[in-house]
């Protein structure tokens, strides 16, 4: 059974279609990636899964249960993450502060216990915060800088931040937007390492959208096409990369064919 699906979505802003009927199906430990054009609706299927937005018509199944009408930290405690194509962290705080933030809906203290900082709270904090460091902080390789204020750190690093706050939810779905946008190559290297190192790890199920087709086709196990809201194509990476509607509608006549 699909770990998650998406049955006949269609979402419209006004008289703008941004998807119009697409339906996937993600299995259980996949890296699965979805590519399209600018406008293709690529974040419009990230914001139906994680609750931003409400699809006009059809569903949304995760692990045989219908989320559609959850809200998104419904979704989160059902342990879907997600990162964003524009760095959403908390510039003026802590590398550590910002990715316990990622660990919230782990918390059981109640709100008097966790404003005065009192018993079961302390308790927590000191729990996870260790968890964190060895499980997260570690895996990442963010020992030197989970001090610093993630404002003053490079671009590449900051990212690598964002994906250390969404593995501290404990995800089992977790959802990439753009993770190596904006980054150079041995950026783009080191966060695809990451990526792959973490899903092994932490054996993850992962749903990916990302321009860069060299990433695409050396990692995903499947790839999904959209354009203009529709799916056009689908299959293994080689199998997308030859179809001749994909390369007129994205790749392009001068994509290398491998």
């Amino acid at each position: 059974m699909a770990l998650l699906a998406l049955e006949e979505l269609y979402l419209s802003f006004g008289g703008v279609a941004a998807l119009s009927g697409v339906s996937l199906q993600v299995n259980p430990g996949e890296l699965f990636a979805v590519i399209g054009p600018n406008g293709a609706g690529k974040t419009s299927i990230f914001n139906c899964i994680s609750g931003i937005y409400n699809p006009t018509r059809g569903r949304i199944v995760f692990d045989g249960r219908d989320i559609t009408p959850l809200r998104p930290h419904q979704r989160a405690r059902m342990r879907i993450a997600r990162t964003f194509q524009n760095i959403a962290l908390f510039k003026g705080m802590t590398v550590l502060d910002n990715v316990k933030i990622g660990r919230h809906i782990h918390l059981r203290a109640g709100v008097l216990a966790s404003g005065f900082y009192l018993g079961k709270a302390a308790r927590e904090e000191v729990e996870h915060r260790g968890a964190l460091e060895r499980e997260i902080i570690d895996l990442l390789e963010l020992q030197d800088v989970r001090n610093k204020i993630v404002g003053t750190l490079p671009y590449g690093l900051q990212k690598r931040v964002e994906l250390a706050r969404a593995l501290a939810l404990d995800p089992v779905l977790l959802l990439l937007d753009e993770p190596t946008a904006g980054m150079n190559a041995e950026e783009t290297e080191d966060m695809v390492r990451f990526v792959l190192y973490a899903k092994q790890v932490k054996r993850l199920t992962a749903l990916i959208i990302e321009h860069d087709m060299g990433v695409v086709m050396d990692i995903s196990d499947r790839v999904a096409v959209l354009d203009f809201g529709k799916k056009i194509a689908e299959g293994r990476p080689v199998e997308v990369q030859q179809d001749p509607v994909v390369v007129k509608a994205y790749l392009g006549e001068e994509f290398e064919v491998v």
